[in-house]
């Protein structure tokens, strides 16, 4: 199956969450032959999941999984229903912010769904993957990308000021619509060997 089904399938499943029916995405998780959903907060945690899949040579639809944003963690009561054993019956698997852990496994146990496929993040994924590659060479992407002057625009704010390197960072990719979905992208694919922080590389490796 190509990228075209798996993102109809998102947007299926998506309708459904919204109260839409239940039929396209059912059908078509049955053609695609989905038995695994990644469930993920946003669309930054999946360019970060595509991309490390990508690199280590994963095609995740071919293999049976559907990676799906939620559109924010306070979802996932309602996909874990829909998509665990109440709705389609898939395995559920997937990342959540340790702030939010608890509402994560008050969900999955209303749906019935084991919590032991879900990993968790300290604060969230932009800070795991701004620690994992230190935070010079964060900087070094971030002027690669053109972004320099934006940066050091943002640096002179004075809620900037005392706040870590690590903290500026992680607050600046949230600071422009699809920054942090472009820089999930680039931090995963600038991560070296032993560097994929613990929670995406345990993700990958349970799918």
């Amino acid at each position: 199956m190509g990228d075209g089904d798996t993102q109809a399938l998102r947007d299926a499943i998506g309708d459904w969450a919204t109260g839409g029916p239940e039929g396209p995405a059912r059908d078509l998780a049955v053609r695609m032959g989905v038995r695994t959903a990644v469930l993920l907060e946003g669309p930054s945690d999946l360019a970060a999941v595509d991309a490390l899949a990508a690199r280590r040579g994963r095609d995740l639809p071919s293999e049976g999984v559907c990676v799906v944003p939620m559109g924010g963690a306070m979802n996932i009561g309602r996909y874990a229903a829909l998509l665990g054993p109440p709705g389609l019956g898939l395995r559920l698997a997937g990342l959540c912010d340790e702030r939010e852990q608890p509402f994560y496994e008050r969900g999955l146990r209303r749906a019935g769904a084991p919590d032991r496929g879900f990993f968790v993040c300290l604060r969230d994924l932009e800070d795991e993957l701004i620690r994992a590659l230190g935070t010079a060479e964060v900087e070094e992407i971030v002027g690669a990308e053109g972004d320099s002057r934006a940066w050091q625009t943002f640096l002179r704010q004075p809620a900037q000021h005392g706040r870590s390197r690590q903290e500026q960072l992680r607050r600046f990719l949230g600071t422009k619509k699809g920054r942090k979905i472009r820089y999930g992208r680039l931090l995963t694919g600038a991560l070296g060997p032993g560097q994929v922080p613990a929670p995406l590389d345990d993700l990958l490796r349970s799918l």
